[in-house]
């Protein structure tokens, strides 16, 4: 029984962190990689954005918008928008 239960609590957790992902999809059409500074719910994390690709980047938070330091300034998101990075600036689309 105790087995049972420490399973069902391992999938909850598993499930709620999934849940908690918040996406960005991002078309990078520099040929350099960047690391770049996310804020949400008070916190700070980094997310690399690969050179010359199309591709998504994934920030464990439950927030809807966070905001990305870019050269350009701070940038606001919100889940699962489309962005370009082009010289290291961020636009949403």
């Amino acid at each position: 029984m105790k087995f049972k239960a420490f399973i069902l609590s391992m999938a909850f957790l598993l499930v709620s962190s999934i849940a908690s992902a918040f996406t960005i999809d991002y078309y990078n059409k520099d040929s350099k990689n960047y690391t770049m500074e996310v804020r949400s719910n008070g916190s700070t994390q980094k997310v690399e954005f690969t050179s010359s690709t199309t591709g998504a980047a994934s920030i464990q938070t439950s927030a809807s918008e966070v905001e990305i330091n870019t050269s350009c300034g701070w940038v606001k998101v919100k889940n699962g928008q489309k962005v370009v990075i082009k010289d290291g600036c961020i636009t949403v689309q």
